[in-house]
């Protein structure tokens, strides 16, 4: 049985365990020896992080063709139209390439806890959460899709990477559990 980290990754922290630059890192955080990250989240994005002292589950939970499907809530700057939507829905040119289609849909803002710092707020632009499940990885993906489509991203919380879940783990704070198996998409 493989120990599995579920970790809820506060903004400014990276997604390793060392930096020559003295910024927040997970070894702020987590003191448990031989985990490792399974997978990355962007520094400016908070949520779940997966961790295991399991050279397999790890590459079976960060490899792309096992295509486990991660889910983020996105704060965007603007409200989204259905336009907008269905293009992330069908796929979006990026310089790197079409992404593969992706579930989208507008969501109540969701409750969370306060982002340290908080976002930025626009006088008169609105803003409105989006609920984005891909199954790719691309670097910084949902960012520089939901910017490609008109609607910037102002703050994004990855909730979901297949079965396992944010619910229930409080920022900065983890659970562990054991796991011989893959979750099912």
């Amino acid at each position: 049985m493989a120990s599995l980290i579920l970790f809820n990754k506060p903004f400014g922290v990276l997604s390793q365990f060392t930096d020559d630059q003295n910024r927040p890192t997970l070894a702020n955080y987590i003191k448990l020896p031989q985990v490792y990250p399974a997978g990355r989240l962007d520094n400016d994005s908070e949520g779940l992080l997966l961790l295991t002292n399991d050279g397999q589950l790890q590459h079976q939970i960060a490899h792309p063709k096992h295509k486990l499907p991660k889910t983020y809530w996105a704060q965007v700057e603007g409200i989204p139209d259905s336009g907008a939507l269905t293009k992330l829905q069908q796929g979006v040119e990026l310089k790197d390439g079409i992404t593969k289609p992706a579930k989208a849909q507008l969501i109540s803002e969701p409750t969370l806890w306060e982002r340290d710092p908080p976002i930025r707020q626009r006088l008169h632009i609105p803003t409105h959460w989006l609920e984005i499940i891909i199954s790719e990885g691309k670097n910084r993906q949902v960012r520089r899709m939901t910017a490609a489509v008109g609607y910037p991203t102002l703050r994004l919380v990855r909730v979901r990477i297949g079965d396992w879940t944010l619910e229930g783990i409080a920022q900065g704070k983890y659970r562990v559990i054991t796991t011989d198996l893959l979750p099912h998409p």
